[in-house]
């Protein structure tokens, strides 16, 4: 069996226990949150792509990528609206956009309008719901709901 971008990648929770940390199946799983200046990636300035940390799939591109204060790191768009998937969030008394991995249904971060131009629009991601490629380096497979 073979998976594409946009095949939908369905787990049971023990099998994402095995392949995530404690702190990524907290983020990806359960929606939390790091805390806020904890990820390395917030200093990533390499050219490259992010991943999904959960399936792999390509979410964000460097270019995208902008220091916007917040303690996450934040990009002023996806690399399309097919790997992005959204939804009201109405926890801790506030409503906010949240999203999620379109692929693997991975909680990424909350998308907010306080961005920079062309888009105006901050996609605050959790760093440990991300993997990082620098440019040049082979993207690795997306993970699939088979198993040899």
């Amino acid at each position: 069996m073979t998976s594409e971008p946009n095949d939908k990648l369905i787990l049971s929770s023990e099998r994402w226990q095995e392949l995530l940390s404690p702190d990524q199946f907290a983020v990806l799983r359960q929606q939390a949150t790091e805390r806020p200046g904890s990820s390395r990636l917030n200093d990533e300035h390499r050219s490259g792509t992010f991943l999904c940390a959960g399936c792999h799939q390509p979410l964000f591109s460097s270019r995208h990528k902008f220091d916007s204060g917040s303690g996450w790191p934040s990009f002023f768009r996806p690399l399309g609206n097919s790997v992005i998937e959204t939804r009201r969030d109405t926890r801790h008394g506030m409503t906010r956009l949240e999203y999620h991995c379109a692929r693997c249904g991975g909680h990424q971060g909350h998308v907010f309008s306080d961005g920079p131009q062309p888009t105006g629009h901050r996609w605050c991601n959790n760093g440990l719901a991300l993997k990082f490629v620098p440019e040049g380096e082979k993207l690795p497979g997306l993970r699939k709901n088979a198993y040899p």
